[in-house]
């Protein structure tokens, strides 16, 4: 009974903190069945500074043409904007790598990071991909409220909408 007053003392004593709400964890996860085998797809989108030249979103591409962790790229978007991304892992013998945002640009692109992997395996049929993207990402303002065009809703359909537009640029361009 001693120890009960002592925490009432001590719980007015300490002054009390509140914690506001940031951000949480964002999802996006696409995938697209392309008729052609798992290695001419791989080709398509191995070189991760050649993304300008399968996915209709990006105008151009640049990179230091390294595949392996720490290789890194430029894109500039149909808007002008321009990302740069890096390379955490990548391996030929798997078909995939994972890659980050390096410099957040939300003018360009609602989200404030991002990690993403892209993958491609074999799909069900015989000489058919699936190739899977999917990332997790935070949206563009990480305040308490952002405005609409920075919120969590901006940012899952500013990723999926890119997503699904590549997968359906890199199908015609395999299948045509």
């Amino acid at each position: 009974m001693k120890c009960l007053p002592l925490l009432l003392l001590s719980s007015l004593l300490l002054p009390v903190t509140s914690s506001a709400h940031g951000p949480t964890p964002q999802k996006a996860k696409e995938s697209i069945t392309i008729n052609a085998p798992v290695d001419k797809v791989w080709q398509a989108v191995k070189q991760f500074d050649a993304i300008a030249s399968w996915h209709p979103d990006v105008k151009a591409s640049s990179g230091d043409g390294k595949n392996a962790s720490d290789g890194s790229r430029t894109i500039t978007l149909q808007n002008d904007g321009l990302l740069v991304e890096t390379l955490d892992y990548y391996s030929d013998k798997d078909h995939e790598y994972n890659y980050r945002l390096k410099t957040e640009n939300v003018t360009a692109f609602p989200v404030s990071s991002y990690t993403t992997n892209l993958q491609v395996r074999a799909g069900d049929e015989a000489d058919t991909s699936v190739v899977t993207l999917k990332s997790r990402f935070y949206r563009g303002d990480t305040g308490n409220t952002p405005p609409d065009h920075l919120n969590d809703a901006a940012a899952v359909q500013a990723m999926n909408s890119f997503f699904k537009n590549g997968l359906a640029g890199l199908k015609r361009k395999l299948e045509k």
